[in-house]
């Protein structure tokens, strides 16, 4: 089953290095725009609450795909040069960061009210309770639905593929058809699933840690 097992371990590693490097750094870019959401989620100022309620609408009702493609293909018809990885990247940071924001906003949601009204009874501006108040203890109560959203992400980076990243999934394509029928079908689908439980599981256990050392923090 595991014909040239060398060479498609070496070529699952790299697909899966890549796929650790798409979640991360595209999760890190949802990170900052759920942040950004949120505030304007809870805003004073109309305009900005309705601008952050219409980004999460389109992005939560329209394929992933659909975005990655947009991108890709839109973006250079007007002008604007992109390449596979800062497409695959910004797509899924985009897209992910509609379920940021709201995870974020149910958590600001969950603190008691009275916390806002005592930050103001000391001074304190609207966006010096929100950073300094509300915004940590909001992160703290929604890090196993943050966790979730990295482990979906961990799937949806496969969609990358669409616009050329040789992330995991690619990787198996590749070899599955590979010329030189070098490599077994069941070999390169039984690597390909174990590496991407392999990762999700090491997410899962840090996201857990994290869980664990917020709560004895609170």
């Amino acid at each position: 089953m595991f014909d040239n097992f060398d060479l498609m371990a070496e070529a699952l590693l790299e697909g899966a290095r890549v796929t650790v490097v798409v979640t991360l750094a595209s999760y890190a870019i949802a990170l900052a725009i759920g942040m950004v959401l949120v505030v304007m989620h809870v805003s004073p100022a109309a305009p900005a609450r309705w601008a952050a309620n219409a980004y999460t609408q389109l992005f939560r009702n329209v394929p992933l795909l659909a975005v990655l493609f947009v991108m890709y293909f839109g973006l250079p018809s007007i002008g604007i040069e992109t390449t596979s990885w800062g497409v695959g990247l910004i797509g899924l940071g985009m897209y992910t960061g509609a379920f940021v924001g709201e995870t974020l906003r149910s958590g600001i949601n969950s603190i008691p009210l009275g916390q806002a009204e005592a930050a103001r009874s000391i001074g304190l501006t609207f966006g010096q309770s929100l950073a300094n108040v509300i915004l940590p203890q909001a992160f703290r109560a929604v890090i196993p639905p943050l966790g979730s959203l990295l482990i979906a992400l961990v799937k949806n980076s496969a969609l990358v593929l669409a616009v050329g990243v040789t992330e995991l999934t690619a990787m198996s394509r590749r070899l599955i058809e590979d010329d030189q029928s070098r490599f077994d079908l069941w070999g390169v689908v039984i690597g390909v699933t174990v590496s991407y439980l392999l990762i999700a599981f090491v997410l899962s256990y840090l996201v857990r840690l994290a869980e664990r050392r917020a709560a004895f923090v609170r």
